[in-house]
């Protein structure tokens, strides 16, 4: 999408190779990515969360919590969360910050004038990337086996704490995806490590591509947030629960039910090596191919070992492979 962009920005009456214009690629593009990210959800909702409630896995929503589960949460939410959010209240000293790629925030529509007397409508709270993007509930007061909550339900119940004097209408999640290709002239570099020490922090802070906002986000915000990035509504992604679910794979190593894994996999050696100390003599027999992860990587770090404390060799030279993702 990313590339798709550019080439429109640079190029704009430009065709693909299939004769199609670009925006016309563009558009079934993001027609099938949002298919498939509205087909994502329904499956967490309708299939994933459903069937970890059966084995005593849940998430508690904010909306559900009971008194003491309110407690707790206000008392996690002042010790662990409050002391490392920096909230923004948008204005003309304070624009919109420049939020990092994929990181997790908090768009928040104010009302009401703060202690110094200015007019707030607006306010962001980044998460920093260190906090958790689940916490576990104690049992006892969970009622389930394994009770979590996400930092979202924090953020979206205590959000008024962060912005006193104002009043809170409403709060909702968002992430931006941006382009973190590399750009490195391979020809005109001497060191590509340095080159690409140049290069790696600002993949974070690429141009837009993506919006993504929670389902109940309004959308005169929606349209501030894709002004405020140089974005389109067709690049808004509105999704029903947390904006990044890759998050969510922390959960099996937080739930002790090997049951409900798969059996971890132990890569195996080809024979060609496995029974050999010396990698250029097995090496002088034949071709051998490594498929990983199937296949252990340990090969091939024995084989640079060996080539290192080779007084015969002269260089040792790899291919960089998709050195840009």
């Amino acid at each position: 999408m990313a590339g798709l962009q550019e080439q429109m920005r640079d190029n704009p009456g430009s065709l693909s190779p299939d004769g199609m214009s670009l925006q016309h690629v563009y558009d079934l593009v993001s027609e099938r990515a949002q298919r498939l990210v509205h087909q994502q959800y329904e499956m967490l909702h309708n299939i994933v969360l459903p069937a970890l409630e059966m084995e005593g896995i849940y998430f508690h929503g904010a909306e559900s919590w009971s008194e003491q589960q309110t407690a707790w949460a206000r008392e996690y939410f002042h010790n662990e969360l409050l002391p490392v959010l920096t909230p923004i209240g948008l204005d003309l000293v304070h624009p919109f910050p420049r939020v990092q790629n994929k990181s997790l925030n908090f768009v928040i529509e104010l009302e009401g004038t703060d202690a110094f007397g200015r007019q707030a409508m607006m306010g962001i709270v980044q998460a920093p990337r260190a906090l958790p993007r689940f916490v576990r509930m104690p049992e006892a007061l969970s009622g389930y086996p394994h009770g979590f909550v996400l930092l979202s339900s924090f953020m979206q119940h205590f959000v008024n704490e962060l912005f006193p004097h104002l009043t809170v209408l409403n709060c909702n999640q968002f992430r931006i995806t941006r382009n973190s290709e590399l750009f490195v002239a391979e020809d005109e570099i001497t060191n590509l490590r340095v080159a690409l020490q140049g290069e790696l922090p600002a993949r974070h802070l690429g141009n837009a591509v993506r919006l993504e906002v929670s389902t109940e986000t309004p959308p005169h915000m929606s349209c501030r947030l894709l002004d405020e990035n140089s974005l389109t509504k067709r690049d808004c992604y509105r999704v029903n629960g947390a904006v990044n679910l890759v998050r969510l794979m922390q959960l099996p190593e937080m739930v002790d039910r090997p049951d409900l894994k798969f059996v971890p996999h132990i890569p195996s050696v080809p024979k060609a090596i496995a029974t050999t100390t010396n990698m250029f003599d097995a090496i002088d027999q034949g071709d051998i191919l490594l498929h990983h992860p199937y296949e252990s990587f340990q090969p091939m770090l024995e084989l640079l070992l060996q080539a290192a404390k080779d007084p015969q060799v002269v260089a040792i030279k790899q291919t960089i492979y998709r050195h840009g993702h």
